[in-house]
């Protein structure tokens, strides 16, 4: 009887501590990806300022009621603005910002490939 106690106790402790892992690898990078207000550049993750504690309070208390990643992102962004997120969703206010780097990079490819072959 004591051993069926045992595993039983194992069996529900291990599972729980499984799950706040979880929840600490995804506050992490949540917060690593919304930026403080207060500090120039730095993320919530790296603040220390009231600001930032305050939303990796909030961002703990969004994943324990039990919101998504995307969910997350979106109350912050509906409540401090685009600017908060340091990597932002893709959507139409954000097409320039996105396809930019492929443009130059196409670009430039273009430019390398034409010298290239002018060459001989």
């Amino acid at each position: 009887m004591k051993i069926f106690k045992l595993f039983l106790i194992i069996f529900i402790i291990f599972p729980i501590n499984n799950l706040k892992a979880d929840n600490e690898v995804l506050k992490i990078k949540i917060t690593k990806n919304l930026r403080c207000l207060i500090c120039q550049g730095q993320s919530v993750y790296d603040s220390d300022s009231e600001f930032a504690n305050s939303l990796k309070i909030m961002v703990d208390k969004k994943i324990n009621e039990g919101l998504t990643e995307e969910q997350i992102y979106r109350y912050f962004e509906s409540k401090y603005g685009e600017w908060i997120l340091y990597d932002p969703l893709f959507h139409r206010n954000t097409y320039f910002l996105w396809i930019l780097p492929l443009l130059i990079f196409l670009t430039g490819g273009t430019i390398i490939f034409k010298k290239l072959i002018k060459k001989p």
